[in-house]
């Protein structure tokens, strides 16, 4: 019984999520057998497959960023997504946002905002996101959940329980969760809205949040901006950034925006920074996205400065993922709008490199990180 379902296993890793759910506790030595084969067979499998896990042959991209649901917990179905994306996604990392938008009457009266920047009241953090997007997930076909990597957000990242909140999600919505994020630490006008502690890159809490993503094999998406609004000679988060990430070299990491934001912009010596961070071996478990349409106006502000990005990432092209940073969109220009922007990109990136950043960069992470949860999660 056991050597037929390694034999198929091993004809076949994509039986691979599905044998684990079947394996009793008399074949526990069997997992170990597993976990090698996928580790061995992957990068074939995935040199082999323009689109990966669930993906489609016909997709224009994976989306490493999207958000569901927006600053109040509104947005659209996945059913819905996948009625506007049809096959022109392969994949996409999906997940609400962990911070709700208070509706302070004495602040907006009966206008009720929808946006952190749209009133003075107060944001905090909204923990049943997490239930919302994993009966989101369970109410897919099979076809389309595979298609989906749904992210762990409704943590706050200053409690010392957060890393606690994070298994306690896994093991209620066992098969669900690939990862956690996006979660922020330093995040223009958000971090001073946040009620309570603001989170800091020097938290003890953080730690342990990494000690759980690498243990579980999570992949963590972790929005931290690079500098604070007023520029200063030096970002004044970098250092503790990459203190933070050399800290925790099994954790699987993807840093947001490469550090940019809507008030953030890159500062002379930014693309030099990533570049010094990408050549280290310290930081080889850390990757970037180059999700929001804002940073696509960074990338594509003029020739010269997609001409220097389109360097570092032919550079690094194995570092790179692509993530539109949609927040529930209405149709597929709204939805693939940071894609079309990247356009002048996309023309200046060789094919293979492009390829690495719109899909095969996606499948190798997030493809990793699901076997590596699904192991975990048996064995609890």
């Amino acid at each position: 019984m056991i050597n037929d379902k390694v034999l198929a296993y091993c004809k076949n890793t994509r039986f691979f999520m599905g044998f684990l759910v079947v394996i009793t506790r008399a074949e526990r030595w069997v997992r170990c057998m597993l976990f090698f084969c996928v580790a061995a067979s992957y990068p074939a499998a995935a040199a082999s497959s323009a689109t990966g896990e669930g993906g489609t042959e016909s997709a224009i991209f994976n989306d490493a960023h999207f958000h569901l649901t927006n600053y109040i917990q509104q947005g659209i179905s996945a059913d819905r997504y996948f009625e506007i994306v049809g096959d022109r996604v392969g994949r996409v990392a999906m997940f609400g946002i962990p911070l709700q938008q208070k509706w302070d009457y004495f602040v907006t009266g009966d206008r009720n905002p929808d946006y952190y920047l749209r009133s003075d009241a107060a944001l905090y953090y909204y923990s049943y996101v997490d239930a919302a997007i994993a009966m989101e997930y369970q109410s897919l076909s099979d076809s389309l959940k595979r298609r989906v990597d749904p992210m762990i957000t409704g943590f706050n990242p200053t409690d010392m329980y957060a890393a606690d909140h994070i298994r306690r999600v896994l093991l209620t919505f066992p098969g669900v969760f690939t990862g956690i994020g996006e979660f922020s630490v330093h995040k223009e006008f958000v971090s001073a809205k946040v009620a309570g502690h603001t989170a800091s890159l020097s938290n003890p809490a953080l730690d342990r949040i990494f000690e759980a993503v690498a243990e579980i094999g999570l992949v963590a998406i972790m929005h931290c901006d690079i500098d604070t609004v007023r520029q200063g000679e030096h970002p004044v988060h970098y250092d503790n950034i990459l203190r933070l990430l050399a800290a925790h070299p099994d954790a699987s990491v993807i840093w947001a925006h490469t550090g940019l934001g809507r008030f953030i912009a890159p500062a002379a010596q930014h693309l030099a920074l990533l570049d010094q961070m990408l050549d280290d071996p310290r930081y080889d478990h850390v990757m970037l996205d180059i999700s929001w349409d804002l940073v696509a106006r960074y990338v594509v502000r003029d020739a010269d400065a997609t001409k220097a990005w389109a360097r570092l990432i032919e550079k690094h092209s194995t570092r790179f993922l692509f993530g539109t940073d949609s927040v529930a969109p209405v149709n597929w220009d709204a939805y693939a709008a940071t894609h079309t922007m990247y356009n002048p990109l996309w023309q200046r990136l060789s094919a293979n490199t492009r390829a690495m950043v719109e899909r095969l960069n996606y499948e190798r992470i997030f493809d990793t990180a699901k076997a590596r949860v699904r192991v975990w999660e048996s064995r609890q």
